[in-house]
């Protein structure tokens, strides 16, 4: 696995690509088989390093423990290319992070922001099939995240 000048591995080649995952979520027919390809991807997200399970990268407003690490590529400034790393204590949520990560991580800021991972997430179906409590969630991860990158664009 490819290593960053730092050491860590390259977030980006340690997830599906967001195409990958919208193509596999239309070839699957049953809700069940969905959540089950959902936690696939959670155990496919690389480990966070347990320092990185900090109350600085901890999501606030998730019901299960959620933590995301963010690192910055180039100025600070829209063009500003940012890479998210994540885990969760849930199978399902940590699918859920996968998700959110291949949909911003290694974007820049500018497109961060103006990516409405909610439409994603409908049209993969499973706005309608989250409980509350997990929609809840994803928005608070999403919100982080963009809030990340509008940090990002400001500095």
């Amino acid at each position: 696995m490819p290593a960053a000048a730092d050491g860590r591995p390259e977030p980006d080649d340690m997830s599906a690509s967001l195409d990958d995952i919208i193509a596999n979520f239309e070839l699957l027919d049953e809700w069940d088989d969905r959540y089950r390809y959902l936690i696939e991807l959670g155990r496919d997200l690389a480990p966070l390093p347990e320092q990185a399970h900090n109350d600085v990268n901890k999501v606030r407003g998730c019901a299960s423990q959620v933590w995301l690490e963010m690192s910055r590529e180039g100025g600070p400034g829209p063009e500003s290319v940012l890479h998210f790393r994540g885990d969760s204590d849930a199978h399902i949520v940590r699918g859920l992070v996968a998700l959110a990560l291949a949909i911003y991580s290694g974007r820049r800021a500018q497109e961060i922001v103006a990516t409405d991972a909610f439409a994603i997430y409908e049209r993969l179906g499973l706005a309608a099939h989250l409980t509350p409590q997990r929609s809840n969630g994803v928005r608070a991860m999403i919100d982080r995240i963009r809030t990340d990158a509008r940090t990002a664009m400001a500095a």
